[in-house]
């Protein structure tokens, strides 16, 4: 299976609310999800609403997937290490999800979006304890110094990202130093930290059919 690389908003509109896949237009009234809340497709006015457990379920899955651009087989994967871990396991999934370096990216200002913030790390600009990392999926660790390499800092999205990035807005796991364009883990994401409305135990119900 593939990476999605259709439009953004239809995932939007199929999971009947905002995911912010695209930046800061999802904030402004340019945003499609906005004009047509209904799901894409012909059909999508006239589908029934009523869903059973099941579907309820899978929708939630596909929702987090699709908020932090994981395919089933990476998703699955995460799931199986958060249920090897003890503890809650939705809680211990959504942590490790977090923990993703373009996540990191992503919360501490670097790009507007999470698919920005992969591009980023992808294409060598981004260094993780004075190291350059490429892999979007590296988990970081309580005392991980996160940085843009200096020869990336004059790139335009970031520069405008880092500008436009509200110092209260950075989960309080991280701390940004926006001049050195660094951030740092101060401690490791908890359940609290997570804001978008997402219910992890009918990801885990899902799984443990």
């Amino acid at each position: 299976m593939a990476r999605y690389t259709g439009p953004v908003c239809r995932l939007c509109r199929r999971e009947g609310e905002k995911l912010f896949l695209k930046g800061d237009r999802c904030y402004t009234d340019k945003c499609p999800f906005e004009r047509r809340r209904y799901p894409p497709g012909v059909h999508g006015r006239s589908r029934r609403t009523k869903m059973s457990i099941y579907g309820i379920q899978l929708r939630e899955k596909q929702k987090v997937k699709r908020i932090y651009g994981l395919l089933e087989a990476q998703f699955k994967r995460y799931f199986e290490k958060a249920r090897k871990m003890g503890g809650n396991t939705g809680e211990n999934l959504l942590s490790l999800l977090e923990r993703r370096l373009d996540n990191v990216i992503y919360q501490l200002g670097f790009a507007k979006s999470r698919n920005q913030a992969r591009q980023l790390t992808t294409h060598g600009h981004v260094m993780v304890n004075g190291r350059k990392v490429d892999i979007p999926s590296y988990l970081v660790k309580v005392g991980d110094f996160i940085s843009i390499k200096p020869g990336s800092r004059k790139i335009p999205f970031v520069k405008e990202a880092l500008e436009s990035r509200d110092l209260g807005a950075i989960p309080s796991w991280l701390v940004l130093d926006k001049d050195a364009f660094e951030g740092r883990v101060v401690r490791l994401p908890e359940r609290s930290d997570i804001t978008h409305p997402i219910n992890e135990s009918l990801i885990v119900e899902l799984y443990s059919k």
